[in-house]
């Protein structure tokens, strides 16, 4: 009867202890958050991350603390996170990329279904359509009819095989029943030069990097490949207006490793989608041709899911080779 009741006592007064320890544990977060970005300083990526911890910080109550980690089209960074400890201290930017790479690579570092709790995504920005102003077309109708015509013989270029541009061509090529050819590039930017050159017909972009140059008349955009027309150029119709069921955009969110606790990622998301209130993150998207796209962890898997299943299926239809 006397052990019974000592074991009793035990067990009530490490429980009693117990409760108490979690009492006294530190509220999330207890100091400062690892923002990984998987790219080098200074890129879109670098810029919306830094911009997007600045105003998530005063929210949490806690700095937000930029890591950049590049390489292998930013899965080295997202590996890093994968692996992390799941305690909210560490968490990623995740953009178009990281859906497009499942798509093009037969072996993957990390499973981008089972390896993340997604928080939340910060902003979308529509790809366009821009030609060579030599081009005998005014409308993204003229181009598809000419393509027509002339199978196999206008070209594109793009940041390189496999890339968001690439395959957002080979998207809109397919669902336009179109044949182009496409010349690859080291970057982006390196198209846009040849595009103005002159050396290839047709590119699709990011809306800031073609912008200028279709504002300055060296080149002409016939379709922003949104769902409805850009405010940042809303003289340029959608590509659906074209005639092309067709949307292609480059999008930016957060992630966390999986199995962080739920009350942890909701906070995170709070915090992010409250932050796009404030007027300094929005301008900071405006200027990447995006606005705030505030979503709930639920809304965002289900987006990101989504993406690497659509270009999976792109990839398959162009028969690309996996890498």
């Amino acid at each position: 009867m006397i052990a019974r009741v000592l074991r009793i006592a035990f067990i009530a007064l490490s429980a009693t202890a117990s409760g108490s320890a979690l009492s006294q544990a530190p509220a999330y977060p207890s100091k400062p958050v690892r923002l990984v970005v998987p790219y080098t300083p200074g890129a879109s990526n670098d810029t919306l991350s830094r911009a997007t911890a600045q105003s998530m910080s005063p929210l949490l109550g806690q700095s937000i603390v930029i890591d950049n980690r590049p390489g292998a089209g930013g899965m080295i960074g997202a590996e890093y996170v994968a692996r992390a400890e799941p305690d909210g201290y560490t968490i990623l930017i995740v953009q178009a990329s990281f859906a497009t790479n499942v798509a093009i690579r037969a072996k993957m570092p990390y499973d981008v279904f089972k390896d993340f709790a997604y928080i939340g995504m910060m902003t979308k920005s529509p790809m366009i359509v821009v030609v060579h102003p030599s081009m005998p077309v005014k409308t993204l109708k003229e181009l598809i009819t000419l393509a027509r015509k002339r199978p196999g013989e206008l070209n594109y270029g793009s940041s390189g095989t496999g890339g968001s541009n690439h395959l957002a061509t080979e998207l809109f090529a397919k669902t336009a029943n179109i044949k182009i050819v496409h010349v690859p590039y080291k970057s982006i930017s390196l198209a846009i030069t040849d595009l103005l050159g002159g050396q290839v017909q047709m590119v699709i972009t990011s809306l800031p990097s073609a912008l200028v140059q279709v504002k300055a008349g060296r080149l002409k955009a016939l379709g922003v490949a949104s769902a409805q027309r850009s405010s940042f150029a809303p003289e340029v119709p959608t590509v659906n207006e074209g005639g092309v069921p067709y949307v292609s955009e480059l999008w930016w969110g957060l992630a966390a490793p999986a199995k962080t606790p739920a009350d942890i990622v909701s906070r995170l998301s709070d915090s992010l989608r409250k932050s796009m209130q404030t007027a300094q993150l929005k301008e900071q998207y405006a200027r990447e041709g995006g606005e705030p796209i505030p979503m709930t962890p639920q809304e965002f898997s289900k987006y990101v899911f989504g993406e690497v299943n659509r270009w999976r299926q792109v990839v398959k239809d162009a028969g690309l080779q996996l890498e």
